[in-house]
């Protein structure tokens, strides 16, 4: 029998924890000192519907820090290589977020309200420390904090037309890490095309604890006919759409261009980030290793909940598995793995040391689909 999760003041719901317990949530991790769930019937019965239908997602878990002030935006190009000077007041951008020895803190999304106002939504870390002290070491003009606001996603085919009934038909044509404004009842909330699957959705920031089971409730009476369920991210869908998990496929050990990110380190403003001469560096000579799909063969194997080393037909590690599942798309285990310049060429043949015994891997690109 696996460990429970025993739930606590410090383990914060959020405004739709209630609502989720209703749903018949089986599984739930720590994500930011809150709740996120991990599976409602299944894992790959979650991953069958989403693929379908729509699902609601509790994602308040994506924290927002805001940035307010003068000096707003000349902070936060600190924080990424990703040049961020020509980013619209209407655009969402995914940055990874480098230390000064250019490891990997967290790959949000930035939310730019306008010059003065940005929305940075976490990954799992605690970002926050992070930027407070760089505002507080250049003596920058500006306020840092953790606004209420907790996203809720919509995602999967059906998810355009289940925000139209809601919203009007004009939200479909919303472009991709794009936002604007959406009225709900006497609110209005950020709505952003964006989330955390292949599928396609949304993502509305909804401002106000007391905002979130009137939302909720509104989405599963509109869409009662859409097969709209209560969701989450998935573990089999992520990895087929080669989506990283920021402290399993990437820690601060790793680089962005480790991380197959070096095409948002691009452009002028880098020069800005914090670690920039490190990334110079990294450019100029190449990594040492970086991110790969592996295809793993055989029966099902557990949980990769510690890393899974690989070994090349020498015997040499040269890498490492971070997040595995099987496959009912390919019919097979793929997963995300960590691998060595020397071995990471797309066809080669590695072993796969799992918790369950040694397993032939291939290299192969991500995404899987």
């Amino acid at each position: 029998m696996d460990p429970i999760l025993s739930i606590s003041c410090r383990t914060r719901s959020t405004p739709f924890t209630r609502r989720v317990t209703e749903a018949g949530v089986k599984g739930y991790t720590v994500y930011n000192h809150m709740l996120l769930p991990t599976v409602f019937d299944s894992v790959v019965a979650d991953y069958v519907h989403l693929k379908k239908h729509v699902q609601v997602w509790d994602v308040a878990c994506e924290r927002q820090v805001e940035i307010k002030g003068p000096d707003a935006s000349k902070l936060v190009q600190m924080l990424t290589p990703r040049n961020l000077q020509n980013m619209g007041e209407d655009q969402c951008y995914y940055i990874p977020v480098v230390d000064e020895n250019g490891g990997m803190l967290n790959d949000p999304v930035a939310v730019k309200h306008n010059d003065n106002r940005w929305w940075i939504s976490l990954a799992d870390s605690d970002l926050m420390y992070w930027i407070k002290g760089l505002a507080l070491g250049r003596k920058l003009k500006v306020d840092v904090f953790e606004p209420d606001v907790s996203p809720l996603a919509i995602q999967g085919p059906k998810s355009n037309e289940l925000m139209a009934r809601l919203f009007g038909d004009d939200i479909k044509e919303l472009k991709f890490f794009r936002h604007r404004k959406i009225r709900f009842g006497d609110n209005e909330f950020t709505v952003a095309r964006s989330g955390y699957s292949v599928q396609g959705g949304f993502e509305i920031y909804v401002e106000n604890t007391k905002n979130g089971e009137q939302l909720w409730d509104a989405l599963f009476e509109a869409g009662e006919d859409l097969n709209v369920r209560a969701g989450c991210p998935n573990l089999i869908e992520r990895i087929e759409g080669g989506l990283l998990s920021y402290g399993n496929d990437m820690t601060i050990e790793n680089t962005p261009y480790e991380c197959g990110l070096g095409k948002f380190c691009k452009g002028d403003a880098a020069k800005d980030c914090i670690g920039a001469d490190v990334l110079q560096k990294e450019l100029e000579n190449g990594p040492k290793r970086q991110i790969r799909g592996i295809v793993i063969n055989g029966d099902a194997t557990p949980p990769c909940r510690d890393p899974w080393p690989l070994v090349n037909a020498e015997g040499k590690p040269v890498g490492q598995v971070t997040s595995a599942a099987w496959s009912p798309a390919f019919n097979t285990h793929v997963a995300i793995g960590m691998v060595d310049k020397s071995d990471w060429k797309i066809g080669n043949q590695l072993t796969v040391q799992t918790s369950d015994g040694d397993r032939a891997g291939e290299v192969r690109n991500l995404p899987f689909v």
